[in-house]
């Protein structure tokens, strides 16, 4: 607290802060400090709010396809009527293709199922080389061609099928309905494609003795390559004749 009696403050003149701002530059001090840190630069302009990014969009699901031979309820419970069925029902193939049925009858002593028809086909499953290649098989097994059954997985020939494609939109059921039609007592592949199929392991290796459920029975079956891949290839023809051997020894003995 000031005192009553204590003089009062001279005002600072001109000259006197003049002299106080030349004897601090003498000593070397020509800036002011201040602890608050100052903005030197101008304040920025507001910025225009920026638009809010767009919302992607999910694309649409995919409409679910549909399942190749329609409702299995509807499907055909004899063989004669699934020959008709394999030829006519739109869900096979597209409309119009050639579709060649199977041959044979019902409780064949052996069922070669190949991929497809022929390219050559016109009239009749497998009447070029790769059918008379089978039918030169089965008479070295001795197996009569009214105890012998020909059928493809697909109704008519492809360039490139899509055998995941097939065996996802129920192509599989389809052909293991027609096992069951016709009830083979051993069912010979040929052509590891069509193995996705009939459910097939893929980690297992392609060709060999296995089986396969069919129904309520269980079909043994023997897997080798497609009729083109023996043509051309004498060794994997003698495997495979041997794995017949193998195969139908028990039976023999």
């Amino acid at each position: 607290m000031d005192r009553p009696d204590a003089p009062a403050p001279h005002p600072l003149s001109g000259d006197s802060i003049a002299a106080a701002l030349d004897w601090w530059r003498e000593a070397g001090v020509d800036c002011a400090f201040v602890d608050e840190p100052q903005r030197w630069l101008a304040e920025p302009e507001t910025k225009a709010k920026a638009a809010p990014a767009a919302v992607k969009k999910a694309p649409p699901p995919e409409p679910e396809r549909p399942r190749i031979g329609g409702d299995p309820a509807n499907w055909p419970q004899d063989l004669a009527a699934f020959r008709r069925w394999w030829l006519e029902e739109p869900s096979l193939d597209p409309v119009g293709a050639l579709r060649l049925p199977p041959r044979g009858g019902t409780g064949a002593k052996l069922m070669v199922l190949v991929a497809m028809p022929e390219e050559t086909d016109t009239e009749m499953l497998l009447s070029g080389p790769h059918g008379r290649l089978i039918a030169n098989m089965a008479q070295a097994m001795g197996i009569a061609p009214e105890q012998l059954s020909l059928a493809s997985a697909l109704p008519r020939h492809m360039t490139l099928p899509d055998w995941q494609a097939l065996a996802r939109d129920g192509m599989g059921e389809v052909l293991r309905h027609h096992l069951s039609l016709a009830a083979p007592e051993r069912l010979l592949v040929l052509g590891t494609d069509i193995l996705p199929l009939l459910r097939h392991d893929p980690a297992q290796a392609s060709p060999g003795i296995q089986e396969i459920l069919v129904g309520d029975r269980s079909l043994p079956v023997l897997a080798g390559y497609a009729p083109a891949h023996l043509l051309e290839h004498a060794r994997v023809r003698a495997r495979l004749w041997q794995q017949w051997l193998d195969w139908t020894d028990d039976e023999e003995r």
